[in-house]
């Protein structure tokens, strides 16, 4: 059955969260978060952007060139966000650097440590929870010092698969009881 106006979601608001990599992961869409998380506050507007790119390689036949099957080679997962706020969190997240605050940042070619990541996206009563298990910040974006925008630290986490073979655990919730 399709065409049904209340199965649309919109992603009006939510938070992007950050823990150390053995915290205990929420199993549901609406669970409260273990203390450990920590909200990196306002993402910019174009909110969180998710992908997931595989790369294959053909097999073609000798006898007649045909492909006859394709082999997967790799498979990313990917989310892409800019964190807005200037906070002791997103300094540290951007810039790798676990001692920053919100007045000092070291600037090193330290790699990006592994985090538990949890992205909660709401449109009203209804809650869609990703959680990533193992992600790592993998790319940043520039950051432009201008006077009509705001300063923006713009991050690509990339979701690596945990014991289980899983890079991302998806809970939705529809609000209703």
């Amino acid at each position: 059955m399709g065409n049904i106006a209340q199965n649309v979601r919109v992603a009006t608001t939510g938070a992007v969260s950050f823990a150390p990599i053995a915290t205990v992961l929420p199993l549901d869409a609406v669970a409260a978060l273990a203390a450990t998380f920590k909200d990196v506050g306002y993402v910019g507007p174009d909110g969180v952007t998710q992908a997931i790119e595989t790369d294959v390689t053909d097999i073609t036949a000798w006898q007649n060139g045909d492909t006859v099957r394709k082999v997967q080679t790799s498979h990313d997962v990917t989310f892409q966000l800019v964190m807005l706020e200037t906070n002791a969190l997103s300094l540290q997240i951007y810039y790798a650097d676990a001692t920053a605050t919100a007045s000092a940042v070291k600037v090193t070619g330290a790699q990006s440590p592994h985090n538990v990541v949890v992205i909660d996206v709401l449109d009203e009563k209804h809650s869609i929870r990703i959680v990533l298990p193992d992600a790592q910040v993998t790319e940043r974006g520039e950051i432009v010092y201008q006077n009509e925008e705001a300063t923006g630290y713009d991050i690509t986490l990339t979701a690596y698969p945990d014991a289980d073979g899983v890079k991302a655990y998806i809970y939705l919730d529809d609000g209703e009881v």
